[in-house]
């Protein structure tokens, strides 16, 4: 069993950093290793679209696009883009943090090579983002308040259907001295 569900994206990274004839090792560890990974090229991926330019490079980004290419000839290596890839990643951190400058055309060929194997060679896609939590909070203090006036005028049939419904839905209210607060499985 897993210790929590994970993205189809986060699965597809997790597969793809081992080569398709080898074992994998299926599990939570892993999984969340792979997640964290995922994470760290996506972020990534939005910093690149935010770089400046400068009029010289200090990077060689064809050298790299050359070892991503040579790594899909290489009998289709997953594993060893991956790594290349996340030699571009430090590329793009070092060109935001200043340590680096890339030339307009490095950077088109950049987000050219980034773009074609992360998304289109490799499949993979960003994980949308979670509705505003602060939206999901405003709505439950309203279902809080409105179970906290059932039971206030006995309608404790009404006060349980809320509680029983969000429990299946995977809230849990918690009722304390405090009020009442809830969580989310």
């Amino acid at each position: 069993m897993l210790e929590k569900g994970f993205s189809e994206a986060v699965v597809r990274f997790f597969i793809l950093q081992s080569h398709y004839a080898s074992t994998l090792d299926f599990s939570s560890v892993a999984l969340s290793a792979s997640e964290k990974g995922y994470e760290k090229l996506m972020a990534a991926m939005e910093t690149l679209e935010k770089i400046k330019t400068s009029k010289t490079s200090t990077v060689d980004i064809e050298a790299l696009k050359t070892k991503c290419y040579d790594s899909m000839n290489d009998d289709f290596n997953t594993p060893i883009l991956i790594a290349n890839l996340f030699e571009g990643v430090k590329i793009i951190n070092s060109i935001n943090d200043g340590k680096n400058t890339i030339s307009e055309a490095d950077l088109t060929l950049l987000k050219t090579t980034m773009n074609s194997f992360v998304f289109e060679v490799l499949g993979l896609k960003q994980v949308e983002k979670p509705a505003n939590d602060d939206v999901s909070d405003e709505i439950m203090q309203v279902l809080i308040s409105m179970r906290k006036e059932a039971k206030a005028s006995q309608n404790y049939s009404l006060a349980d259907e809320i509680r029983n419904n969000l429990t299946r839905i995977g809230i849990t209210l918690k009722d304390s001295r405090e009020g009442t607060s809830w969580k989310k499985d």
